[in-house]
C-alpha cells in the first residue's frame, strides 16, 4: 500500500493559480503512475491528470489541457498539480492517486491508493 498526503487546497479567484502537492510513502515501487482526480458536489469523481514516475509520460482530461500541469519530483516521491487560469467549474475536492498501470488508464480501478482529498474553490 502507498500512503498519499495532499497539501491544503484553497480559495482562489477565477483566472488565478494554485499548486497542489502530494507526498507518497510506503510501497511506492508498486506505483508506476500518479494521478489526480476531482469530485464536485453532486457529481462523480473524474480524472484530471496522470503521470508516470519513469519516462514522465502524461495524460490530461480535455477540460484541463493547456491550463493544468502535472509533474513529479522523484527524489522526494512527490507529485504536483499546477493549476492556472482557474474557472469556477474547477471547484472540487481534489484527490491524489497511485497505481501500477500506464497513464493512459484513467479509470478509478487503475489506482490502488488514494489521498484524503483537498478542497479547491474558485470564486467568480
Amino acid at each position: 500500500q502507498v500512503q498519499l498526503v495532499e497539501s491544503e487546497g484553497g480559495l482562489v479567484q477565477a483566472g488565478g493559480s494554485l499548486r497542489l502537492s502530494c507526498a507518497a510513502s510506503g510501497r511506492t515501487f508498486s506505483s508506476y503512475t500518479m494521478g489526480w482526480f476531482r469530485q464536485a458536489p453532486g457529481k462523480e469523481r473524474e480524472f484530471v491528470a496522470a503521470m508516470s514516475w519513469i519516462g514522465s509520460t502524461t495524460n490530461y482530461a480535455d477540460s484541463v489541457k493547456g491550463r493544468f500541469t502535472i509533474s513529479t519530483y522523484n527524489a522526494a516521491n512527490t507529485v504536483y498539480l499546477e493549476m492556472n487560469s482557474l474557472k469556477p467549474e474547477d471547484s472540487a475536492v481534489y484527490y491524489c492517486a497511485a497505481g501500477p498501470y500506464f497513464p493512459s488508464r484513467v479509470d478509478e480501478a487503475a489506482f490502488h491508493s488514494w489521498g484524503q482529498g483537498t478542497q479547491v474553490t474558485v470564486s467568480s
